[in-house]
């Protein structure tokens, strides 16, 4: 199975579905932050590993605690994830800290601050 073929996009889909019904209801880690999102997964061709990129809205002590939180309760995400979907293996996760939406709205202050800037020098 190639990395991008019909079914491991529609794989990778239906894990992060999950993932994110999983984390909305059923983690009681008082380490997760409670606005903690899952923004990609990859799952591998071979469906025995997984990459979940997760978006913590908060501090870095709030990102670093939700990773610990979340690596801790891995296996029972993992069974929550078998229980709920009908994969022949159920991967092994591994949570990855995604920076992009951070970035994307550090980028978006610094545009609107240059062209308010350079409205105040036009007039």
């Amino acid at each position: 199975m190639r990395k991008n073929s019909i079914k491991n996009t529609r794989i990778n889909t239906e894990v992060q579905r999950e993932l994110s019904n999983i984390l909305r209801g059923g983690i009681k880690d008082p380490r997760v932050a409670p606005m903690t999102s899952v923004v990609a997964v990859e799952v591998a061709p071979d469906l025995k590993t997984c990459k979940a990129y997760i978006s913590v809205l908060g501090d870095k002590k709030a990102q670093e605690d939700t990773i610990k939180g979340l690596q801790s309760a891995e296996g029972y995400i993992r069974r929550e994830l078998a229980r709920t979907i009908n994969m022949r293996n159920t991967p092994e996760i591994r949570f990855i800290m995604d920076q992009s939406i951070e970035y994307g709205v550090n980028m978006s202050k610094k545009i609107d601050e240059l062209t308010r800037d350079l409205k105040d020098e036009a007039e």
